[in-house]
């Protein structure tokens, strides 16, 4: 996962650089495309920062609207990959920022605004009902991204990312946040609950994967109330159909009781099935057997809370950014649920309660804290 929260509402705030030639830069660039476009570039304001390197600035028009500066530094964020998939997004009929122009050299991107509140900001998390509709505006989008793909287009999603990915929960959440240095039973545990995981999650039919897809990074359009926008893409691969069902409902920072993850998953399935996306899958059952789908979503889901567990114990480690751990007990409750449910997850279901000092799970409170 790459957890970039979208622009969200906040106080303008000044501009600050820590380095002034990219400052220098900065103001050059801007100069030159400021006539083409009609900014105002004493309205330029901080919008947000996100857990990578990037930042997003938002700007006035002269026209009275506003535009997006991406200030992404090239030796540390290639902005390659968003302006393909962005293109290829659009195509597909998303709805997802335009760029209206790339200085490649210096890693300053102008892009269209799509407002300043998320789905997830409109949302009232007590009441899940009310927000049925934005969960099927979601659910739209992902079917649609998903019945662009293309094999050969973006990387794959393939056992060595899979393997990768959680790899960072024993290096970064275990040993570096925890202190917790496994015996060899312990790491036999972890590697053979590893391989039951990616082997499940291999088995899944490939399509495009945003890989972040979730309220925080759905946009509500101002001047469109049937869609929603797409953000924070550029990580997009060509892997499991599973993978972005399983990040809407089972979210970073938003837990939903059961019923609600499993009536809208059904909704997704029934529109998927009826697509034609889970016809690879009949070997599996998907298109006949939800039971046998939401399965497959659960264990993807498992993948996904252990590989964030450990970015973002690295992202308080290494980058300084100390705010995500605290949703940190949300994935080790999707964790101990999903493992507390399959018979061949209860070995490291044990291995978790022993490390976090937990009982073992009785009931199935979904991912609720």
């Amino acid at each position: 996962m790459s957890p970039h929260p979208a622009p969200a509402t906040r106080p303008a705030r000044p501009v600050a650089w820590a380095d002034p030639e990219r400052e220098a830069a900065f103001g050059r660039w801007l100069a030159a495309v400021a006539p083409r476009h009609g900014l105002q570039p004493d309205s330029l304001r901080l919008a947000s920062a996100d857990a990578s390197f990037r930042r997003y600035l938002r700007i006035a028009t002269a026209g009275g609207g506003t535009r997006i500066v991406m200030d992404a530094p090239p030796d540390k964020e290639n902005s390659e990959p968003f302006v393909r998939i962005a293109a290829l997004m659009r195509t597909a009929g998303l709805v997802v920022p335009e760029v209206l122009e790339w200085q490649r050299e210096d890693g300053f991107l102008l892009l269209t605004d799509l407002g300043t509140q998320t789905m997830m900001q409109g949302m009232d998390p007590t009441r899940p009902e009310p927000n049925a509709a934005r969960y099927g505006q979601a659910i739209d989008a992902l079917v649609a991204w998903q019945l662009a793909s293309r094999p050969g287009v973006l990387p794959p999603y393939d056992r060595a990312v899979l393997e990768r990915e959680l790899a960072l929960f024993p290096d970064w959440y275990l040993a570096r946040h925890r202190g917790v240095r496994l015996t060899d039973a312990q790491r036999a545990t972890l590697d053979q609950a590893f391989a039951a995981i990616v082997a499940e999650n291999l088995a899944a039919p490939a399509v495009y994967v945003h890989r972040d897809f979730m309220p925080r990074n759905l946009m509500l359009l101002p001047d469109d109330a049937t869609r929603l926008g797409v953000l924070d893409f550029q990580d997009a691969l060509y892997g499991p159909v599973t993978y972005d069902i399983a990040s809407l409902m089972r979210d970073a920072f938003l837990s939903w009781d059961e019923d609600f993850v499993l009536d809208v998953t059904v909704r997704y399935w029934q529109q998927a099935r009826k697509a034609g996306l889970l016809g690879a899958a009949s070997a599996h059952g998907w298109g006949e057997d939800f039971g046998d789908f939401y399965r497959a979503v659960e264990w993807m889901g498992l993948q996904r809370h252990l590989k964030v567990a450990g970015i973002f114990a690295r992202l308080t480690l290494r980058d300084g950014k100390p705010r995500y751990l605290e949703d940190t007990p949300r994935f080790i409750a999707y964790i101990r649920s999903t493992a507390g449910r399959y018979c061949e997850l209860a070995p490291l279901l044990r291995l978790v309660d022993q490390i976090e000092g937990t009982q073992p799970v009785t009931g199935y409170a979904y991912g609720r804290m």
